[in-house]
């Protein structure tokens, strides 16, 4: 049986493109072509990584191209429904860059396009599956280390002057507002680690001090919720500080009936400047735990998945309930 895929990209308009190109390359998969609209500031340093990868003028010599077995999609995010639903109806599988999509009328076209072609349309919510602090929490929740997981805390904090911004990052319609995109990563999380499929939000609001000039753009929100196994609490912000030698101090706060897990994700403030520390504390140990040479799970488990038809990598179930939650929390959000 083939150990690898043959990849395509379809938009490479946000940076998330390359860290998941890089890991299913990294796991032995080729790709040969790329198309993308426009000229995105992406785009010089997409050629000068990947060289051998050819731009196309079409999409659709990626869309009919029988070898290609599974498509990776970073575009702009209100068009990543529709390119996603392109490659599902073609007959590839899809990896797309989360949000996934921005409204309930895209996800229901999702929804309803998985189901008749029977292929996978997987979420990369990066700061779970990019991060093996979080692989190894999960290892280690699953393993009853902090024993009944009771609820979860997530921030989801960013830089704004981290790199030159396109003009959809300011664009509400574009980019589906900060719970959307931000905040669907901390409520994957809190599903996964509650073991919750159900949750209602029970707050959810979002602002934007800083940008008076974007009415669009949202600097911070906050969300409520309570799954049939757990709460969980969510912030987001554009607060970065310029002294911090990561673009965000992101963090993930587990507790059990038994002890307790932090994660550091991409820094330990004033201490490394490395990421993937884990913290725990149970009735019998506390420790701190170097994660950055954890297996990350996903890109080999959803490679297995698109030659075995399994769910490995993640459920679809949970992938559409995480997206579903995020668009409903900023509409809850909105209406304040």
């Amino acid at each position: 049986m083939k150990k690898s895929l043959n990849l395509a990209v379809l938009g490479i308009d946000h940076g998330h493109i390359f860290d998941m190109l890089d890991e299913m390359i990294k796991e032995g998969c080729n790709c040969n072509h790329f198309w993308t609209e426009g000229t995105p500031l992406t785009l010089k340093e997409f050629n000068k990584k990947y060289p051998n990868i050819k731009r196309l003028e079409n999409k659709s010599e990626i869309l009919d191209n029988e070898n290609v077995d599974m498509i990776l999609i970073s575009s702009v995010p209100k068009d990543r429904a529709s390119l996603s639903i392109e490659a599902l109806n073609s007959g590839k599988d899809v990896m797309v860059d989360k949000p996934g999509c921005i409204t309930l009328d895209q996800l229901k076209d999702l929804k309803r396009t998985v189901k008749e072609t029977g292929k996978i349309w997987s979420v990369n919510f990066s700061e779970r599956f990019h991060v093996a602090a979080v692989a190894k929490a999960e290892q280690l929740v699953s393993e009853g280390k902090i024993g009944k997981v009771k609820q979860t805390m997530g921030t989801g904090p960013h830089r704004q002057g981290n790199y030159e911004r396109p003009d959809w990052f300011y664009e509400r319609e574009s980019y589906g507002g900060i719970i959307t995109d931000i905040g669907s990563h901390q409520i994957h999380q809190f599903l996964v680690f509650t073991n919750s499929n159900e949750a209602k939000i029970t707050h959810a609001m979002v602002e934007n001090t800083t940008k008076e000039q974007f009415p669009g753009f949202q600097d911070f929100g906050e969300i409520n919720l309570t799954g049939n196994g757990g709460h969980g609490y969510v912030r987001l912000d554009w607060f970065t500080p310029d002294a911090l030698p990561t673009w965000g101090d992101g963090r993930l706060f587990i507790l059990g009936d038994k002890g307790f897990i932090e994660i550091r994700k991409y820094t330990d403030l004033a201490k490394s400047n490395s990421g993937n520390h884990l913290y725990y504390a149970n009735n019998e140990e506390v420790e701190h735990i170097d994660c950055s040479n954890f297996k990350l799970p996903y890109f080999r488990n959803l490679i297995n998945d698109v030659y075995n038809r399994t769910e490995t990598a993640c459920s679809q179930k949970l992938t559409y309930l995480s997206m579903e939650l995020a668009i409903k929390a900023q509409e809850l959000a909105e209406k304040k």
